[in-house]
């Protein structure tokens, strides 16, 4: 299955340079001959981290001989085709996909384990949530490329005159602030529509942070409870200090509002920043300067809950070409390429392997150190439960979301809303 030592390919790689001159040995797989590979994905959130991305591929393609095609689709078709490729045993070679979307036809996927424990030994070890996104019955079945962290986004002057220095930690101390943002006509904004990211990301923290959650560690819905309708009855008052129409905003409309000028403070990845810092526009660089961030308030749990994007990367069963599909993967992941993605990439994404924490480029602007720690803060989508189909199931459909959309707009009470999020889930989890 696979070729060590492949001497050509190392040393073209830059594989002598310090970082791989260690104990563990080197794996390589030997790409079958003839091999091309689809890759099936989106185009990656900022522009530096999709150019990045695409050169190295050009340059694992000049090493090995592999020609790679990266089929771009827009973000919410990318499940549905990989669901198909999967079902029908053609397509892609490859996908990424956000969160635990390989659960859904775990028996379709190559097994990554070898490679995911080398890579493991070798840069210091995966995260505890990435495991859990990427390992079914035992078996790696894809391999995480990066966390997409969320944090509050914020115009610090806005903040400083509604009279807070910083965001509050606490739950009560941020809706005081979202509620005199408001009266001073610069209100919050966080997104309620059917958004892949924005919205899951909030409101799953909203549930976990007052206790709740959908499921219990026996799989069973527990979503009905007394700690969900208490995050329910906050969202209606923090719901209260946001600008008009966040309950049909995406994933782009609360950037646009923020560079727009609309709202004062949101929760996004990096993607707000990066715009403003790198724009040649004046009036935004002068946005850049003045956003800064912060993690979400700690609830009555006493822990963060937050919920980070995950971009897992897999191989499809039915490729002609698992090995050169795996040796990609690793290229990838490889020190000399993963380094300058993340760089390139400004923070939008973090790393999915603990030594890549250490890399300087974290601490080169403070304004992005945090979003380093969301792969240490992150709960997974299927929290407390077990990751599955049920579990990528409920997140599709927007269960969280539209529970919290429903009670938080006034559409449903607290109790309503909860009952409906309720029968929705088990639908998938069956009790």
């Amino acid at each position: 299955m696979k070729a060590l030592g492949s001497t050509a390919l190392a040393t073209a790689a830059g594989l002598t340079s310090r970082h791989a001159k260690s104990a563990i040995p080197e794996l390589r797989y030997q790409p079958e001959k003839g091999a091309t590979l689809k890759m099936l994905r989106w185009k990656l959130f900022v522009q530096g981290g999709e150019d990045q991305w695409i050169a190295s591929t050009r340059a694992f393609s000049q090493l090995s001989g592999v020609k790679v095609d990266l089929e771009t689709v827009a973000l919410p078709d990318v499940p549905s085709k990989a669901a198909l490729a999967a079902s029908v045993g053609a397509g892609p070679d490859l996908a990424v996909a956000l969160y635990d979307t390989p659960q859904l036809y775990a028996d379709q996927c190559v097994d990554l384990t070898e490679l995911a424990q080398y890579l493991d030994n070798k840069y210091g070890g995966w995260y505890d949530t990435c495991k859990r996104y990427c390992i079914s019955n035992g078996r790696w079945i894809a391999v995480g490329l990066g966390f997409v962290t969320y944090c509050v986004v914020y115009r610090r002057s806005m903040v400083q005159a509604a009279g807070f220095q910083d965001i509050p930690k606490d739950l009560a101390g941020f809706l005081r602030l979202c509620q005199a943002l408001k009266a001073r006509e610069t209100p919050a904004g966080f997104t309620l529509g059917n958004a892949v990211g924005d919205a899951n990301t909030w409101c799953h923290w909203l549930i976990w942070a007052h206790g709740g959650k959908l499921v219990n560690e026996k799989n069973e819905v527990v979503i009905n409870s007394k700690e969900t309708i208490a995050a329910l009855e906050f969202a209606r008052e923090l719901y209260a200090t946001f600008v008009p129409g966040t309950l049909s905003w995406l994933d782009a409309n609360n950037n646009k509002a923020f560079l727009g000028g609309q709202i004062s403070l949101t929760y996004n990845p990096v993607s707000i920043y990066y715009v403003a810092k790198t724009s040649p526009d004046t009036p935004l660089k002068a946005i850049a300067v003045d956003t800064y961030h912060a993690h979400l308030p700690i609830g009555p749990v006493n822990r963060p809950t937050e919920m980070t994007g995950f971009i897992a990367g897999w191989v499809f069963k039915h490729t002609k070409y698992p090995n050169a599909a795996r040796e990609y993967l690793r290229f990838m992941l490889e020190r000399e390429q993963y380094e300058p993605w993340l760089r390139t990439s400004l923070g939008q994404y973090a790393q999915t392997l603990r030594a890549y924490e250490s890399d300087a480029f974290w601490a080169e602007d403070p304004k992005l150190t945090l979003f380093r720690d969301g792969p240490k803060l992150s709960l997974d989508t299927g929290y407390a439960g077990k990751l599955g189909a049920a579990s990528s199931a409920c997140r599709e459909d927007f269960i969280i979301v539209n529970m919290v959309a429903e009670a938080a707009s006034g559409q449903a009470t607290p109790q309503a809303a909860a009952a409906r999020a309720e029968q929705r889930a088990r639908r998938y989890y069956g009790r």
